[in-house]
């Protein structure tokens, strides 16, 4: 199993594809794909046929999966994109920013 450097409700911003440079939080992480859900990044238009009396038919707008390499995570304390560094702290490894040195969990 692949085991990524973000993870859900981390803040991240995309550095590479038509949404370079914008920010949002991670909705859902999926490690075996390497992918991750940004709340309205990648946003796909899906046609949706009505299935039951009553329901709307048409397009919706949902947001689509991106690599995990298309996105860098935002430390919360310093504020900037940074790589993740890992760190021992009471014993138990622990994500660290790479600029500021700060725990990032």
């Amino acid at each position: 199993m692949n085991k990524l450097n973000v993870k859900k409700d981390d803040t991240v911003v995309v550095i590479s594809g038509k949404d370079k440079g914008k920010q949002g939080k991670i909705m859902i992480a999926m490690p075996k794909d390497e992918r991750v859900i940004v709340n309205n990044v990648n946003m796909i238009t899906r046609h949706v046929k009505p299935r039951q009396q009553g329901d709307p038919g048409g397009r919706i707008k949902q947001e689509g999966a991106i690599h995990v390499s298309n996105v860098m995570l935002i430390c919360p304390k310093c504020k900037k994109a940074t790589r993740v560094a890992h760190a021992f702290v009471d014993g138990k490894k622990k994500r660290a920013c790479k600029k500021c040195g700060k725990n990032i969990d």
